[in-house]
């Protein structure tokens, strides 16, 4: 493959095309053969990299409802350990002022 970074970027367009509409996968090794690009110059060419990355999950991050209902489950509980660590943060600062005894101001 020539290294006119134009033609580079077309045959890297036409071969995401060919994989998606083949229903393969779009991964850096099938673009690569199919291409004669080395593995290497996708991965270091930012356009190429991105068309690549663009092509691998068309509808940005998927995330299934059941997936995103795990992630909401977890944040949820550590939150809910986050605040129980702060209210025995402060419980213990509560005890240790009323343990305190008032200073004198200087004079």
């Amino acid at each position: 493959m020539s290294k006119d970074p134009a033609r580079q970027l077309k045959a890297v367009r036409k071969a995401c095309a060919e994989l998606l509409h083949a229903g393969e996968r779009v991964t850096f090794p099938k673009i690569a053969q199919r291409t004669e690009i080395s593995r290497a110059t996708l991965y270091r060419q930012r356009q190429l990299r991105e068309l690549i990355e663009q092509h691998r999950h068309p509808t940005g991050e998927t995330l299934t409802l059941t997936a995103l209902a795990a992630q909401v489950d977890q944040l949820q509980q550590t939150l809910e350990a986050l605040a129980a660590k702060v209210r025995h943060h402060e419980e213990q600062l509560r005890r240790a002022g009323a343990t305190q005894t008032p200073t004198r101001a200087r004079r």
